[in-house]
């Protein structure tokens, strides 16, 4: 009698351990399935958002344009209709709006993604696109350009090289030490990015303080305001391609965040794979900031964003990033043009936006990034 009361205690406590393990993993999944349910939705939503707000900004602008007129002019091209809207309409809507709109997507899901790429790479949150020095090397380019009074199409082709060669210093730069360690290259990055800086510093001191100075000041506030259809065919070859690679590559910066060792144990060549994404999400910045000067937090806060939705899997992060760059974007300039009577830089504006939000996140999550 005494036996078996001294062993009902230890017979039943593994059972009451294992209930309770299974009402926890239960919660655990009906958690998990809730928030999926949840998630599904915002993320078709997310999808075709873009679409939307493409149309949205075609109709808005200080030009007022009937939304009847605005869809005749769109279709017009390939549906034959009568011809009820004037001549600068068409221009306000092909000419000024449209090459905008497509410029703002394509700026916006580049840099995106090349935050994204980036934060994956280094392994940290606080990454930018413009880490490795691309924004001050194509802002020195530019401001070349400008203080020569260059065309703007030698302007952007100078922003371009002055990106790239800012990022190929910076590699060649973290090549001299022997460690091959990810520190050494964001390291390197902040050498060079200061260097620039202050080569710019200097072209802004000897700039002609009422012609030049506030071309270059304004250049480097970032603006699609002069967004043409020839500067967008330009840029977006580059584009293509360093977002292409990228996705195709997304898989491996996945195994990147396990660490280097791991990585490589999964058959990973940590140095291809990181000159890869450093050269993909070059283009996608460089080519970016020719066209619509140095536009910050875009490439900081929306990865954040779409994190939040999609988890860190970057095969489904990259995606996500590209559509909410695109739209983010499209409805800061759509702000910019149209909330006072003089258009606001994009840079200024992204930067009242993005800075206090991206300290708002910080606060949510005290314990860690997703």
């Amino acid at each position: 009698m005494d036996n078996s009361n001294d062993n009902h205690p230890i017979d039943t406590e593994p059972s009451s351990r294992e209930s309770i393990r299974n009402n926890v993993s239960n919660e655990e999944i009906n958690k998990i399935t809730k928030k999926r349910r949840l998630v599904l939705p915002l993320i078709v939503i997310l999808y075709i958002l873009p679409f939307f707000i493409i149309i949205w900004s075609l109709f808005i602008g200080r030009f007022e344009v009937e939304p009847g007129n605005v869809l005749k002019i769109l279709f017009s091209p390939i549906i034959p209709m009568e011809h009820t809207w004037s001549s600068a309409e068409e221009t306000i809507i092909f000419q000024v709006r449209l090459p905008r709109i497509i410029a703002a997507v394509l700026v916006g899901a580049s840099l995106s993604m090349a935050g994204a790429s980036y934060q994956g790479l280094f392994k940290n949150p606080l990454v930018s696109p413009d880490i490795l020095g691309v924004s001050s090397g194509a802002g020195f380019g530019a401001a070349c350009a400008i203080l020569l009074s260059l065309s703007t199409y030698y302007i952007q082709v100078s922003a371009f090289i002055g990106g790239i060669t800012a990022v190929i210093t910076t590699y060649l730069l973290s090549r001299l030490y022997k460690t091959g360690q990810v520190l050494v290259l964001v390291l390197s990055g902040v050498i060079v990015s200061s260097f620039f800086s202050a080569l710019l510093s200097i072209t802004k001191y000897v700039a002609d303080p009422y012609e030049k100075l506030p071309t270059i000041v304004f250049w480097l506030m970032g603006s699609l305001s002069s967004a043409r259809y020839i500067d967008i065919m330009s840029i977006a070859p580059a584009m293509f391609l360093g977002g292409l690679i990228l996705m195709l590559i997304r898989w491996r910066i996945n195994l990147l965040s396990l660490g280097p060792d791991e990585a490589r144990t999964l058959g990973i060549d940590i140095k291809q794979i990181t000159r890869i994404i450093v050269l993909c999400a070059t283009l996608l910045t460089a080519a970016a900031v020719c066209i619509s000067g140095i536009i910050g937090w875009v490439g900081l806060v929306v990865p954040h964003l779409a994190r939040m939705i999609t988890g860190p899997d970057y095969s489904k992060l990259l995606p996500m990033t590209i559509v909410m760059g695109a739209s983010y974007l499209l409805v800061m300039d759509d702000i910019s043009r149209t909330l006072i009577s003089t258009e606001i830089p994009l840079g200024i504006l992204t930067a009242l936006i993005g800075a206090p939000f991206f300290a708002f996140l910080l606060w949510r999550r005290k314990t860690g990034w997703v």
